[in-house]
C-alpha cells in the first residue's frame, strides 16, 4: 500500500533540416560541450514564467480569434488560450495512440547508433525489458517503468540501461507512447517511423496510466518506480497528479526532464514572449514540433498547470538528474524540483564530483554514471556507489561505438 504522506536548393534543405532538429522539442543534439545556460536567457525564462499574459481568452473559452477546442486541439490559439495542448497554440488534432514493443533490439553503448536502429526498428523493445513473466522479489519488489523522451521510443531511449537493471534484478518494463501522425499534430518528425513521444503529453499519462495498471496486473506489485527521460518525466509527473498514480509509484526517477519547461537555448521562451504579445509564432512552429515540443516550452499552460500546486505530491520519492551541458532542458535547473509536504527529493547536476562526464541532453541515457545513479536510486543498499567515466557528448557510453 501507498504510503501517505520534455547548390542553394541543397543549402536551402539543409537548413530547414538544422532549423527542424534543433526545434524537436526535447530531441536535439548539441553542437559542442559547451554548457547552454546563459544569463540572458535566464532572464529571460524568468519573465516567461512569471506568466505575464496579453491576450485574454475570450468568454467563450475559445482563444481569441480560433476554435481552440479542449477536447480535439482543433484551430490554433493566440499564445493565452486555454487549449487542450496548453500551449495557447493547438494547431492539429488530438489524437494518437500507445504500443507494446515487439522483439528485441540489440545492446548499445552509443546514443547515435541506439538511435539509427530505433529510427529503422521503432517497434523493438530494449534488451532487458518486457519479460512479462517476470515476477519482483522481496529485495526488489517494485517492477520499473521505463519512459522515453520526445522524438524518441522505448528502444533507443533504454538500449544502453535497460539490461544492467534487469541484471541487476529488477522487472522492466516500457512501451511507445504519444504516437501520432502529421495530420494529428505530431509535427514533421512524426513522419518518420522511429519518432513517438509527440502527441498530447495529457493524452500520454492516460496511456501511461493504462500500462501502469497492466504492469501491476501481470506482477502482483502494488507500486512501480519509474525512470523517465525528457518528457518523459513530466508526463510521469502529470500522471501521478492527474491520472491516478500518485498511489502507484514509489520511486520516480528523470534525466533532463521538462518538470518546469525549457527556453530550448532561448528559443522557445524567446517563441512563448512573442505569443504573449498576442502573435501566434508557436501555433505555427508547432506544425513542425508537434504538439508535445510546444507544450514543454517555458510558460505554457501545461507547465503551468503541472506545478500549480507545487512540484511533488506526497508520498513520492524524487530522483531528479540534469547536466551543465544539457542543450534540450535549459537552463538546465529548470528540471530541478523544489519538495513538497511528505515527498523525497534529491536534486543532482551530474557533473558534481564527475566533471569528465560531459553528457548532453541525449547521451545522459548513455551515461555510466547515470546509470549508477539510477541503481542508487532503486537499490541504495546494494547499487551504494557512482561511476565516474568520460562521457561525451552525442556519442556516449564512454565514447565507444
Amino acid at each position: 500500500m501507498k504510503r501517505s504522506t520534455f547548390g542553394r536548393s541543397s543549402l536551402a534543405a539543409a537548413a530547414m533540416t538544422g532549423v527542424s532538429v534543433l526545434l524537436m522539442g526535447i530531441a536535439g543534439v548539441g553542437a559542442s560541450a559547451d554548457p547552454a545556460v546563459a544569463p540572458t536567457e535566464q532572464t529571460l525564462a524568468d519573465y516567461i514564467a512569471a506568466g505575464r499574459k496579453a491576450a485574454p481568452v475570450a468568454e467563450s473559452g475559445s482563444a481569441s480569434g480560433s476554435a481552440c477546442n479542449s477536447g480535439s486541439g482543433a484551430g490554433s490559439g493566440n499564445g493565452s488560450g486555454d487549449c487542450y495542448g496548453g500551449s495557447g497554440s493547438s494547431s492539429g488534432l488530438s489524437g494518437g495512440y500507445a504500443s507494446d514493443t515487439v522483439g528485441y533490439g540489440p545492446p548499445m553503448t552509443s546514443w547515435l547508433a541506439a538511435f539509427g536502429h530505433g529510427l529503422m526498428n521503432p517497434d523493438v523493445a530494449p534488451p532487458g525489458a518486457n519479460d512479462w513473466n517476470c515476477k519482483p522479489t522481496e529485495a526488489h519488489p517494485r517492477p520499473v517503468v521505463m519512459l522515453h523522451g520526445t522524438w524518441m521510443n522505448a528502444y533507443n531511449g533504454y538500449a544502453y540501461m535497460g539490461q544492467p537493471i534487469k541484471d541487476a534484478g529488477f522487472c522492466t518494463f516500457t512501451f511507445n507512447y504519444g504516437r501520432s501522425n502529421l495530420i494529428q499534430g505530431g509535427g514533421l518528425g512524426s513522419v518518420l517511423p522511429g519518432v513517438m513521444g509527440t502527441g498530447y503529453i495529457q493524452d500520454s499519462a492516460k496511456q501511461l496510466a493504462t500500462f501502469v495498471d497492466r504492469v501491476l496486473a501481470a506482477t502482483g506489485a502494488d507500486e512501480v518506480d519509474i525512470m523517465a527521460h525528457s518528457q518523459g518525466g513530466a508526463m510521469a509527473n502529470w500522471y501521478t497528479k492527474f491520472e491516478g498514480g500518485a498511489d502507484k509509484v514509489q520511486n520516480l526517477i528523470t534525466y533532463g526532464a521538462t518538470h518546469h519547461g525549457t527556453s530550448l537555448v532561448g528559443i522557445g521562451a524567446l517563441g512563448r514572449a512573442i505569443n504573449n504579445f498576442g502573435i501566434d509564432i508557436l501555433g505555427f512552429i508547432e506544425i513542425f514540433v508537434g504538439h508535445a515540443g510546444i507544450q514543454q516550452t517555458i510558460g505554457s499552460d501545461f507547465v503551468n498547470k503541472l506545478n500549480a500546486n507545487g512540484d511533488t505530491i506526497p508520498g513520492v520519492d524524487y530522483t531528479i538528474v540534469g547536466t551543465r551541458y544539457d542543450e534540450i532542458t535549459n537552463p538546465y535547473d529548470l528540471t530541478f524540483l523544489r519538495p513538497g509536504p511528505g515527498a523525497s527529493v534529491q536534486n543532482i547536476t551530474l557533473q558534481d564530483g564527475c566533471e569528465q562526464d560531459v553528457s548532453d541532453h541525449l547521451t545522459i541515457m548513455y551515461s555510466p554514471r547515470a546509470l549508477s545513479i539510477a541503481l542508487r536510486a532503486l537499490d541504495p543498499v546494494g547499487h551504494p556507489n557512482l561511476e565516474c567515466t568520460f562521457n561525451p557528448w552525442l556519442i556516449g557510453g564512454g565514447g565507444q561505438l
